[in-house]
């Protein structure tokens, strides 16, 4: 018992540090607003449905763990831990230009345990948000007065990105007689989000004579380190309609908390060599920590309902709703947008005591999810759709453990959806291990 609950602590603090470590994981010019792409709080088996989770317990007879909700945690009965690796595939297309990227990474690590018969915790880390962009624009500036030709020079913006935030979370649910839960997350948010802005002159005429000649550009970085407290919670509530099915009707949020920051700002001069990534760094023009500061996260509300059949099959549906008009970074308000969106998914499962036929105890799921994000570019809404789907695939099974492998695949585009804007195509693969385990627990013999 010891030796597994040493290993799981060292595989703990393996991903946090891989976490912690982590630079640019995406490819993304949208994840340049608020705090960069948000990864939400759900495991490969919830992404294949769609993303509903907030009315859903226990899909199967197997123990899932649903951070996204942490009244759900009440249900679980056996041990249970996640872990899992997601991998992206981005196509952006703007006009006639397009680029393309693949990046990947570990995506959660989470366990759960029964403490009583109606109530359990749950603790885990997982990304929050993930920041990575690198783009350029184009300007003319004009030098010089009076009445002669004043002189003109073409400049280049350099806009880049990197960084993001994890969650490591703590929580408890408890059932309230047979048919309500209620459940709580303490949450802590931690990482780096860092921006540069390059100002680079790019024909100098000498330069492109070539000419030995010194052309200088300067770069600007805003770097903020988080580390704070937030907090999430939700209740859930069964409607049974005969013995073997139910509605479940479920709400979670998260609260406006503040998280505590450090901001760093620092201008550097570097000699301009004419490649993409600047040069050699001349000096430092200035150095600010401006101490500590916060960021004001958006109150968010989820609601969802959930008709399943035991063992069978679950469809559902779930709602959401962010206040990111509020969100500030260090007292600047971000400008962004209220956002809403709806997910619909389900997933059936043959026969789960199938002895002959494998497939038949595999799990289908399938699901579509639309949203309104917080971005709106040039007074257009950036939307976001995207259709999913996966497998659960049941592991060979001991007396005491079961075991699961969840694979999902999401195909999804991002953008306002007007010609020539920017426009994002991905497809998002997530890879899931789930493990029942019967833990502190003592078996007698005859």
């Amino acid at each position: 018992m010891y030796k597994k609950i040493n290993y799981i602590t060292a595989v703990l603090v393996l991903l946090a540090s891989i976490s912690v470590n982590a630079q640019v994981t995406i490819q993304s010019p949208y994840s340049r607003y608020g705090f960069g792409n948000l990864k939400g709080s759900l495991l490969p088996q919830y992404r294949a449905m769609g993303g509903i989770s907030t009315a859903v317990n226990k899909p199967t007879g197997y123990n899932t763990i649903n951070m996204q909700n942490p009244a759900s945690y009440a249900g679980i009965t056996l041990t249970t831990i996640d872990v899992g690796m997601s991998a992206t595939f981005t196509n952006l297309t703007k006009g006639g230009a397009s680029d393309k990227s693949f990046n990947s990474t570990l995506s959660h690590l989470a366990l759960a345990f029964p403490v009583t018969s109606h109530s359990a915790l749950s603790f885990g880390v997982m990304p929050y948000s993930e920041l990575g962009y690198n783009y350029a624009q184009k300007s003319t500036i004009t030098s010089g007065s009076g009445t002669g030709n004043p002189a003109t020079q073409n400049v280049t913006s350099l806009y880049s990105g990197e960084g993001g935030l994890t969650k490591a979370y703590f929580g408890y649910g408890y059932r309230i007689g047979e048919s309500f839960r209620i459940g709580a997350n303490v949450e802590y948010l931690f990482g780096n989000l860092i921006e540069n802005r390059d100002l680079q002159f790019t024909d100098n005429p000498e330069l492109d004579a070539g000419v030995t000649t010194t052309s200088y550009g300067t770069r600007l970085q805003n770097k903020n380190s988080v580390g704070g407290v937030a907090f999430s919670y939700g209740a859930q509530y069964d409607i049974h309609i005969n013995s073997k099915m139910l509605v479940t009707l479920g709400y979670s949020g998260s609260s406006a908390s503040t998280v505590n920051s450090t901001r760093t700002f620092l201008a550097t001069k570097f000699n301009y060599d004419g490649t993409t990534d600047g040069g050699v760094t001349l000096e430092t023009l200035d150095s600010t920590g401006t101490g500590k500061s916060n960021l004001k996260l958006p109150l968010v509300h989820n609601f969802g309902i959930v008709l399943q059949k035991y063992n069978k099959w679950m469809v559902g549906a779930d709602v959401r709703m962010g206040k990111w008009s509020d969100v500030t970074i260090n007292g600047v308000n971000q400008g962004l947008q209220n956002s809403r969106g709806a997910s619909i998914g389900g997933q059936i499962t043959p026969d789960i005591t199938s002895i002959n036929s494998y497939w038949s105890k595999v799990d289908y799921r399938l699901g579509f999810s639309y949203d309104k994000t917080y971005i709106k570019l040039t007074d257009n809404d950036v939307k976001q759709a995207a259709l999913s789907f996966g497998l659960g695939l049941p592991l060979t099974n001991s007396r005491n453990a079961f075991y699961k492998l969840n694979f999902t695949t999401e195909i999804g585009r991002r953008g306002t959806m007007v010609s020539n804007d920017l426009r994002e195509n991905y497809v998002n693969l997530h890879l899931g291990f789930t493990i029942n385990d019967r833990w502190f627990q003592r078996f007698k013999f005859d």
